[in-house]
């Protein structure tokens, strides 16, 4: 079962500020949560159930730093509607 820890960020990017003016915050998270966890946690530690929760699953990059090819992590990023009203408070912008 997911918790809280499995979220890594909130997005602040040109697209996720757009979509925050309509009330859709973007969580970037680790590969194994799912959306019935995510719609837990926020009911458990942010007290709203959102309206709608749409998810993507983003593979890592290959990348190289000083000639040692590594891969940067796979996660998960899921698209929250809030409902009218609700807040996450300690993610303000």
């Amino acid at each position: 079962m997911a918790d809280i820890t499995d979220i890594k960020a909130i997005l602040y990017t040109e697209k996720s500020l757009a979509l925050q003016e309509n009330g859709v915050v973007v969580i970037q998270t680790s590969p194994r949560m799912s959306k019935n966890s995510l719609k837990e946690v926020l009911r458990e530690y942010f007290g709203f159930i959102p309206l709608k929760i749409n998810s993507m699953r983003v593979n890592g990059k290959v990348k190289k730093f000083k000639g040692i090819q590594g891969k940067r992590d796979n996660y998960k990023k899921f698209y929250v509607t809030l409902p009218e009203g609700a807040k996450i408070e300690s993610l303000e912008v």
